[in-house]
Parts: C-alpha cells; sequence; structure tokens
C-alpha cells in the first residue's frame, strides 16, 4: 500500500527531527558526572607514610576518593572540611591512639554512622575485641592481602550507600 510508506516516511521523519533536537551529552561528560556520583571518599590514617601512600593508589586504582591523615589531629581536620564515607584507622597513633579516636568519632552524632575499619599490625584477640569495643566496623591485620581489602572496602560502602 503506497499510502503506509508515506505514513512511514513521515514519522519516521518526525522522530529524526526529535532526536536531532534533543540535547546530546558528550560520553565522556556522562562518564564524569557518573563517576562524580559513585565516587566515595575514603580517609586513611595511618602514622606510617609508606602504608598511607599504598593504600591511597590501592583505593584510587578502585574508583575511590581518598584522603590521608598521619594522626587524630590530621583526621579531624579532614571531617572538618569535607565529607567521608569510610574511614581505615590504625590503632598505634601518635598522641591519640586508634581505640580512643574511633570512640570519640562514634560519640560525635554528626559522625557516628561513618564505618570506621581498623587496619592494624596489632592482630591479638584482645587487640580486636578492644576495637570491636571501641565502635570499629571492622578490623583487618597487617600485612593485608589487597584483593581482600578492596572487597571489604566495597562491601562496606555498598552496605553504608
Amino acid at each position: 500500500m503506497p499510502g503506509n510508506k508515506n505514513l512511514k516516511k513521515k514519522l519516521e521523519d518526525i522522530r529524526k527531527q526529535k532526536m536531532v533536537s534533543q540535547k546530546v551529552v558528550k560520553l565522556s561528560d556522562f562518564r564524569k558526572i557518573k563517576k562524580q556520583s559513585q565516587s566515595k571518599t575514603v580517609l586513611v590514617v595511618d602514622d606510617d607514610p609508606i602504608m598511607r601512600s599504598a593504600l591511597d593508589r590501592i583505593l584510587k586504582k578502585k574508583g575511590y576518593e581518598v584522603k590521608l591523615a598521619a594522626d587524630g589531629f590530621e583526621l579531624s581536620e579532614q571531617l572538618e572540611i569535607g565529607h567521608v564515607d569510610l574511614i581505615l584507622l590504625d590503632v598505634n597513633l601518635p598522641w591519640v591512639d586508634g581505640y580512643e579516636i574511633c570512640s570519640v568519632v562514634r560519640d560525635n552524632p554528626l559522625l557516628s554512622d561513618i564505618p570506621i575499619v581498623f587496619v592494624s599490625a596489632r592482630s591479638t584477640d584482645s587487640d580486636i575485641k578492644k576495637g570491636y569495643d571501641a565502635g570499629g566496623t571492622d578490623y583487618v591485620a597487617k600485612p593485608f592481602d589487597v584483593d581482600q581489602m578492596t572487597e571489604l572496602v566495597s562491601a562496606i560502602l555498598m552496605k553504608s550507600a
């Protein structure tokens, strides 16, 4: 039927015109927006610069935004200037240890929901229990397996989203 071809062509022309008139987003812009909306921030608190650097590289490679602190004072500065979704916290820190820092964070109603994972060379049962008692979400002994660490971080951030 000749009328059907005409109708089909007119409808196709209208569809093409509507598609052309719509704003198109570049793929690179879309990826940037998507990454920003999905990016989670992890604060790494460790007095050892090598450990901070290692965790920084590991987490950035997985797409996380990473903030670094060498002690409790730098942690408090980082928490004042921006949002944090997860804290990876060493126990052995100068001035105030990780257990005390965790307790202080848990006592603050504005920060109490932030998951805290202890990452420490102290790995006896009593050390681990002390971490959980202080309010830790989890406890990872150093040295740690990189894949297990990134899986744990991912799981905790998905759960807290």
